[in-house]
């Protein structure tokens, strides 16, 4: 049981819940700031979303407009990391992709942790057929690769941005119901539970008041943790020309007209390639520190 979790069984009345949370988060945070790895990670998401509210602010270039005197020209004093071949500041442009990045990431985890988390509880709360329909249909979605599935649907629909964020929430949620389903298994044969249903307390109090806070834990962890295949998809979805459409800079697209220049002016490419890298590395770092945190198997 995590930390959260318990607090949250313990308390008896909804103000020494919150405060208990609140207890529990206070001492998961000192405990998060322990960790290198977790602050790390930290440290680099921060630093995205610092850049994605500043953007317009710290771009040298307009990251749209072509100046073909100045097209392929290598890092300089001018063009920190170089121009691409409309001659456009690829600087300009990481920074100008750092919003369309967090975007992404943000509205996916907002359509797909609710989902999953939904499905997974009322499937491992009520069981018998209801849970049966329901894991068929996840095993369905999980049969088919996320980034596969996620290209027949933005085919289906038509390429675009608000499409691929479409796709890959449709294709990402399964993961979350398993996780909430293997969880509530566990917490509805609890005695806790049962005294809610001797309280008269119904299905969907019980649900939604006492199983889901015993899930946010791990749910909180592994959308941490998914967020950098969630990038990764993003990007292929954009190398192939199915994500973001021109003009907007965004990464996968930056990668997809540079690799044309990869041996002779390897900048074009490499510089949107290593943004996608380190943020994608940031997540992953963020999540496993607060998997120690929230997790107390891990500790």
């Amino acid at each position: 049981m995590t930390l959260i979790s318990r607090a949250w069984l313990l308390a008896e009345t909804p103000q020494s819940r919150r405060q208990a949370a609140l207890g529990q988060a206070y001492l998961g945070w000192l405990a998060f700031q322990r960790n290198p790895i977790g602050m790390a990670g930290l440290a680099i998401i921060l630093a995205l979303i610092v850049v994605s509210a500043l953007s317009p602010i710290l771009m040298p270039f307009d990251p749209i407009a072509a100046d073909t005197a100045n097209r392929l020209r290598p890092p300089s004093g001018t063009h920190w990391f170089g121009t691409d071949e409309l001659g456009r500041d690829i600087l300009s442009r990481l920074i100008a992709g750092a919003p369309i990045t967090l975007m992404i990431v943000v509205l996916v985890a907002v359509l797909v942790a609710p989902v999953g988390l939904a499905i997974g509880c009322i499937a491992g709360y009520y069981g018998g057929w209801i849970d049966r329909v329901l894991m068929r249909i996840t095993d369905v979605f999980m049969a088919f690769p996320r980034l596969i599935l996620a290209l027949a649907l933005v085919a289906v629909l038509k390429p675009g941005l608000e499409n691929a964020i479409l796709a890959i929430a449709v294709t990402g949620w399964p993961p979350y119901a398993r996780m909430a389903r293997a969880e509530t298994l566990t917490i509805r044969q609890s005695d806790y539970i049962a005294a809610m249903r001797q309280l008269g307390a119904s299905d969907a109090r019980i649900i939604l008041f006492h199983v889901v806070p015993m899930c946010l834990s791990s749910l909180i962890v592994r959308v941490t943790l998914d967020m950098a295949g969630v990038i990764l998809t993003a990007a292929g979805l954009g190398f192939l020309g199915l994500g973001a459409q021109p003009p907007l800079p965004e990464w996968g697209a930056m990668i997809s007209t540079g690799r044309r220049f990869l041996l002779d002016q390897w900048w074009v490419g490499t510089f949107p390639g290593l943004a996608i890298c380190i943020v994608s590395l940031g997540f992953n770092l963020l999540g496993d520190g607060l998997r120690e945190v929230l997790d107390p198997k891990q500790r």
